[in-house]
């Protein structure tokens, strides 16, 4: 019964800290840790030990699927170059860093522990970077932060095994590398065949209902085995989510699609809620247990800000250089895109013209050829819309909070490690720090180092190209059905009327004409031409039409 009544409270407590932080503009998270530093505090409040492997196993895989759901694959991939780097290069240079100085610093220590300390900090939070999509940033900056935070536990947490080893015995690079490549290797063989599978069945399932069910095991349907088979199971839950969020749109039906957004949004606020508030309260106790060690409470703030600082300097030192390289390979693709629109224009021909090489090309292979050529030269546009310069540099060096997974790992280091109860303090004070402090003054950074947002002017551009495509497609279906009054009527006013037809008429042809539409904006997204939050919207509008037509029929 106790278990319940405080899993009724933690709860309320999400619920409330959620309504709150729309009123007083502080996010949620923020909010919750406060409250749980302050419940603690409270007479008659029991002791709050969480076992990590609850988070690490229980929490973050659902967290980074639905991540990953969410996120545009198409983003991500224009990406990886940035988030790879920043997900393994980054996180080996903080581990090492961040190693050497507190195992300089602090006597006893050594390096290897100082290694396990750095192995824990270095990892984003995919709970705390979402307090920057709330600020106004770009689609860029997002997309670097996500697809870090979904990534970097992996490394992390290889790197952290190999630091416990070590304190054993010794432990050799190639080993290392060795076992994040079959961490990696693993976790995506299982994430895609998981992915797949449950792609297929649901595709299958009627009900939204159950095919909810199904999703919500999916995260652990890819974690576990992976795990089991020695591979990331975070990485398996994010990759399962990436191809069940690039995959829905062809094998499940409007209905699931609407549910699982709807769902795992509820899902996210409960089990983010749920890490902050158990941070709060958990506080407390671990600064409890290194004073039953003989410990400093003042030596673990230290070291705490020692740590923090240096995981800002780490990461302004590392990410500055990433963008230069970005932003010099952005210039050499100016070309590139001029001599790729040639090559394109030269396929009318059936030739292919690159670089000063041509060939023949068979004619049932030029639209697949073509596709690609635009789906390249969109990348380009994409890349030179939105250059990340120095502002936005800025700001992804300051949205690097820590959260969830720096606390499930510190926990996770074994009894007899050196100085435990120090290290497991010095994790916990700087996730909290790097969300009270970066957390709470994100905004104030974005609004003077000013980066580039959102564009309005070009969304709503892109948004009347998207109805213009549309119309054109409806346009295209009413044409197959000459005879229908209703069809020919439209037909004759089509070049004024700035819209679709009226959904509660001819209900059939209409759900032909969201279909035709459908394919003709996943179309579009495979060639990567419109921003992938206009066409998210474009698709989903098309369902919510869909699923009101289905309603009214049935």
């Amino acid at each position: 019964m106790e278990i319940l009544v405080i899993g009724l409270l933690g709860m309320l407590a999400v619920a409330g800290a959620s309504a709150l932080s729309e009123r007083v503009g502080v996010a949620a998270p923020l909010l919750l840790v406060v409250v749980g530093l302050v419940v603690s505090q409270l007479p008659g409040v029991p002791v709050v030990e969480v076992d990590p492997e609850w988070v690490l196993a229980g929490i973050v895989p659902p967290l980074l699927f639905s991540s990953a759901v969410s996120m545009p694959t198409m983003n991500f991939r224009r990406e990886f170059g940035a988030i790879s780097g920043l997900s393994v290069l980054l996180v080996v240079a903080s581990t090492a860093v961040i190693g050497v100085v507190l195992a300089a610093v602090v006597p006893g220590l050594g390096l290897a522990a100082g290694f396990a300390l750095g192995a824990i900090l270095s990892p984003t939070d995919a709970v705390a970077t979402g307090i920057v999509k709330r600020v106004g940033v770009s689609a860029r900056v997002t997309t670097v932060l996500d697809g870090e935070s979904m990534l970097n536990d992996a490394t992390a947490l290889v790197v952290l095994r190999a630091a416990i080893a070590a304190t054993a015995a010794s432990v050799s690079i190639g080993g290392v590398l060795g076992d994040f490549a079959l961490a990696v290797a693993v976790a995506v063989a299982v994430g895609l065949a998981v992915g797949w599978v449950g792609l297929r069945v649901r595709a299958r399932v009627s009900a939204a209902r159950v095919g909810t069910v199904i999703s919500y095991a999916l995260p652990f349907a890819a974690s576990l085995p992976a795990e089991a088979l020695g591979g990331s199971g975070l990485v398996a839950a994010v990759v399962a989510g990436l191809l069940t969020g690039q995959g829905a749109i062809r094998h499940l039906s409007p209905q699931d699609r609407l549910s699982d957004r709807q769902n795992w949004r509820t899902m996210e606020t409960l089990l983010e809620g749920a890490i902050f508030l158990i941070m709060g309260l958990q506080l407390p106790t671990v600064l409890g247990d290194l004073h039953a060690d003989g410990g400093s409470v003042g030596q673990g703030v230290a070291l705490a800000a020692l740590a923090l600082v240096l995981t800002l300097v780490v990461r302004a030192a590392y990410t500055a250089p990433l963008l230069a390289l970005q932003r010099r390979l952005s210039r050499r693709k100016t070309s590139e895109r001029s001599e790729l629109q040639l090559t394109d224009q030269a396929l009318d021909s059936g030739v292919i013209s690159y670089r000063g090489r041509s060939r023949d090309i068979e004619p049932e292979n030029v639209d697949r050829f073509r596709s690609r050529l635009r789906r390249r030269m969109a990348d380009i546009d994409y890349l030179l819309a939105e250059p990340l310069g120095a502002r936005e540099g800025a700001v992804i060096v300051w949205a690097g909070m820590r959260g969830a997974v720096t606390l499930a790992a510190a926990q996770t280091l074994p009894e007899d490690a050196p100085q435990r109860s120090l290290l497991v303090v010095v994790a916990f004070l700087v996730a909290a720090a790097s969300l009270l402090f970066q957390g709470s003054t994100l905004a104030w950074v974005v609004h003077r180092v000013k980066p580039a947002g959102p564009d309005p002017e070009a969304a709503a551009a892109e948004r009347d190209e998207l109805q213009s495509r549309m119309r054109a497609v409806a346009i295209e279906v009413l044409k197959r059905h000459p005879t229908q009054p209703w069809a020919a009527e439209f037909l004759e006013r089509s070049a004024e009327k700035a819209g679709t037809p009226d959904p509660t008429a001819m209900s059939d042809l209409r759900l032909e004409m969201i279909r035709a539409q459908r394919e003709s904006l996943v179309a579009a997204r495979a060639e990567g031409r419109f921003d992938a939050a206009a066409l998210s919207a474009a698709l989903e509008t098309l369902d919510a039409e869909q699923i009101n037509i289905e309603m009214r029929a049935g």
